[in-house]
């Protein structure tokens, strides 16, 4: 909780929670929960709405050609390197309300907060929404863009989960894929710091009863698509022993995935199959070749080890089934340590805050692990109910909420001046 004696500048809470129940307006689903993709009518119109919200507050606003937004609170000192924090507000299908707006709208209310009392701060500080965090393009597509920028050929390719091509998505926004190109990116004189705001998605703080999470490493993430390829036949006249059927092998692959990180990663290590496709795709016919999504992760450096491990294992069932495979990785994101004096930052501020902190890894990616390329990053967490995220019934208690935006803010007054 916020402790109450503090004199310092703290957030309005009815104002953070009136934001999020706003934002979360944008692509709502019957089931309660946030539809809200890079890109489509609901993130333009959540855009829009984050400008009015940026303008009204006496903020500054822009957006850069990949669809980044910032809201600006200028600074005392304006040639020196900004402060950034934010997240980003696109989600998952059918996701949460809080994964990754809240950070971004408690980005907003902290500089609003620093508005209202009149604090300066020496160095500008910027509130990022990050483009496609969570990947219906590419995953960190925004953040990669700040930090490495990104080639021509690479946007080219890149595909939504419907087949749109980026650039029609780009279009959407009146950006194109020469105008990504040409953005240059960021470097430590731009930038001297990021923060970012977070709900755990996950157990860990709720179940220990602690305030916030003071998050050490970030893990690293390998996505990729294991296809077993079988042969069509009819489901009615072919013989259950002369059917080359690829579910067969998929059925193997994925009763043994689950035991790859127990005996090849950590004990943060995880691996999942999220999607799984088929073709034909008709009740009536033997399966011809079944795709399998593939979400592999667990701390810096050891998941090489578990691709080499899932693809044995794919090997494996395809031969038990006399059927060929393909494995393709389509992307690794390095995991990373965050900046040790960011870290410092945080908790120190949790202390001012006077709230409990505990430092943790993260087992979920965040556009905070590509910025730590860059800049010194830090990351904070708080509560999430049940461990539960990416579905509508992610939540975290109103009072969590404020203590991770004043822990917030003291972290960027730290951090600003």
């Amino acid at each position: 909780m916020v402790s109450e004696t503090s004199k310092q500048p703290r957030i309005n809470l009815d104002r953070l929670l009136g934001d999020i129940e706003a934002l979360g307006r944008f692509g709502a689903t019957d089931r309660g929960g946030v539809n809200r993709p890079v890109y489509s009518d609901a993130d333009l119109g959540a855009r829009q709405w984050l400008e009015a919200a940026a303008i009204d507050a006496g903020l500054g606003f822009r957006s850069d050609a990949i669809g980044n937004c910032f809201l600006t609170l200028a600074g005392a000192q304006p040639n020196e390197p900004k402060v950034w924090t934010g997240s980003h507000i696109d989600t998952v299908p059918d996701g949460g309300r809080l994964d990754g707006a809240y950070g971004v709208l408690s980005g907003l209310e902290c500089l609003r907060t620093l508005v209202e009392v009149g604090f300066v701060p020496a160095r500008t500080i910027e509130v990022v929404a990050f483009a496609d965090e969570e990947g219906a393009y590419g995953s960190f597509l925004g953040s990669r863009a700040l930090a490495d920028g990104l080639a021509a050929d690479y946007l080219t390719g890149l595909a939504g989960r419907h087949g749109e091509p980026l650039a029609d998505g780009l279009a959407r926004i009146g950006s194109s894929i020469d105008a990504v190109v040409a953005q240059a990116p960021i470097s430590a004189d731009e930038v001297a710091a990021f923060v970012e705001l977070h709900i755990e998605q996950g157990p860990v703080l709720e179940d220990a009863g602690l305030d916030i999470g003071v998050v050490t490493d970030i893990v690293e993430v390998a996505h990729g698509f294991v296809t077993f390829l079988g042969q069509a036949d009819h489901a009615g006249t072919t013989p259950m022993a002369l059917r080359r059927d690829a579910t067969r092998a998929a059925g193997s692959f994925l009763t043994g995935l689950p035991t790859v990180p127990a005996d090849h990663g950590s004990r943060t290590a995880v691996s999942t199959c999220g999607m799984i496709g088929v073709e034909p795709g008709a009740a009536n016919i033997v399966v011809e070749e079944i795709r399998l999504s593939l979400d592999v992760r667990d701390r810096a450096g050891n998941v090489p080890a578990l691709q080499g491990a899932v693809e044995e294992l794919a090997r494996r069932s395809a031969d038990e089934h006399g059927l060929n495979h393909r494995l393709q990785w389509t992307s690794l994101t390095p995991g990373v340590a965050l900046d040790g004096g960011m870290q410092q930052q945080v908790a120190d501020a949790a202390d001012r805050v006077g709230v409990s902190h505990h430092r943790m890894v993260s087992g979920a990616g965040h556009d905070a692990q590509v910025m730590a390329r860059v800049v010194p990053t830090g990351m904070i967490f708080v509560p999430s109910k049940n461990g539960r995220s990416h579905s509508p019934v992610e939540s975290t208690a109103p009072s969590d909420l404020e203590t991770g935006a004043n822990v917030l803010l003291e972290t960027l007054i730290g951090t600003a001046t």
